[in-house]
């Protein structure tokens, strides 16, 4: 579906939807790449090394500009890996290491100038490692308050080596008077941004946090407040600035708008903090 306004459209999601599904009920990454000049010059008995980095893409993009990165450069593709969105191999193949790493670097340089924000790792990196990368930058803790997710987010964070420096903890407030208990949140509706700002500042003020992030909505399998499955409401609290609050509707089962909604979070706050400096 296209996106407009404040909608979020991840990449991953989308390639999803355009791979062979019986690829992804394998467990196996769905691939779609092209052979370069590279390749092609080698011989036989030359030195054929190869050099592979992947891109990990994830944010709100037109089609348009997500296929703007095929079939150019060296050795281009995309992988759809699960839920964690597309990832953009560079593959080069030359005589020596040197040369198969020059011609890497270049491609890198032109993807990123592609992709620009879209980029948030390299290799092995995940969206919570770039984020607590991004709060450290900036000498920023963190505090989460969760509904649907019930404890993902937190989890997620929790599981990058060194999270202790930067997160201070996360509330799982599932329920409704949990959220008007410990959070503060006196929003009518909890599916909704204003209950989301809410829940983001609680988590600032009782867990000591410089930011406070949260996620509320419909993970299915009825709707919740007038709102359809699927329906996730974001915010995000900075420092000495009023919360800022989005929403997007996510596709899938129960599971993958839980495991959706918590990476859309890390994301947007991420985002949010390179536009900072």
């Amino acid at each position: 579906a296209a996106c407009d306004g404040r909608r979020v459209c991840y990449l991953q999601i989308r390639a999803h939807a355009e791979h062979d599904i019986r690829a992804e009920r394998a467990g196996a990454d769905v691939e779609s790449t092209r052979a370069g000049d590279g390749e092609r010059a080698a011989v036989e008995g030359e030195r054929a090394v190869v050099d592979e980095r992947a891109r990990r893409e994830h944010a709100a993009v037109e089609r348009e500009r997500a296929e703007g990165v095929d079939g150019r450069g060296p050795g281009r593709g995309k992988l759809a890996r699960g839920i964690e969105g597309l990832v953009v191999r560079i593959t080069a193949k030359a005589p020596t290491e040197s040369e198969a790493r020059a011609l890497i670097e270049a491609e890198e340089v032109e993807l990123r100038a592609i992709l620009g924000p879209l980029v948030f790792g390299v290799d092995d990196e995940t969206i919570e490692h770039a984020t607590l990368s991004a709060l450290a930058a900036h000498g920023l803790t963190l505090g989460v308050a969760e509904s649907l997710t019930a404890g993902l987010i937190g989890s997620r964070i929790g599981a990058v080596p060194g999270a202790s420096a930067t997160f201070r903890g996360s509330i799982v407030s599932y329920a409704t008077d949990v959220k008007r208990s410990v959070l503060g949140v006196t929003a009518e509706h909890v599916v909704s941004e204003e209950c989301a700002r809410e829940m983001a500042v609680g988590a600032q003020r009782v867990l000591g946090a410089d930011v406070g992030i949260s996620a509320t909505g419909v993970a299915g399998p009825e709707e919740q407040d007038g709102q359809p499955v699927g329906t996730v409401c974001f915010a995000i609290a900075l420092p000495d600035r009023e919360p800022e609050s989005f929403s997007t509707r996510l596709p899938g089962d129960r599971e993958r708008v839980r495991q959706f909604a918590a990476i859309s979070l890390l994301n947007g706050l991420r985002q949010r903090l390179d536009s900072l400096g």
